[in-house]
């Protein structure tokens, strides 16, 4: 059974604390890395974002045109520095376009 604290906690705290308790910092850093990709590139490339995987620090991201994957590619730096900061920390340190 859980122990109970007398004193009164911020929800914040008590909820980080279950995330790291339970281990699910890796699952909401794929979670959160998605929604920065959408949020820091738009709608017009997400429309040909296909699928967006997180693995240790490198973001895979498929896409349906290759015109697209060649422009992206020439800012692939700027485009990791915009997801960091989109998210707060520093998750993605290589990007493959696919």
């Amino acid at each position: 059974m859980a122990k109970r604290n007398a004193e009164e906690t911020p929800i914040g705290d008590v909820l980080k604390q279950f995330i790291s308790s339970n281990r699910l910092e890796k699952g909401l850093d794929k979670v959160s890395i998605q929604d920065a990709w959408h949020n820091v590139l738009g709608e017009a490339i997400s429309k040909y974002t296909t699928a967006i995987s997180l693995d240790r620090d490198t973001l895979y991201v498929s896409l349906s045109s290759s015109v697209l994957r060649e422009e992206l590619s020439y800012g692939k730096e700027k485009i990791i520095k915009l997801l960091n900061e989109e998210v707060n920390k520093t998750l993605v340190t290589k990007l493959i376009l696919r």
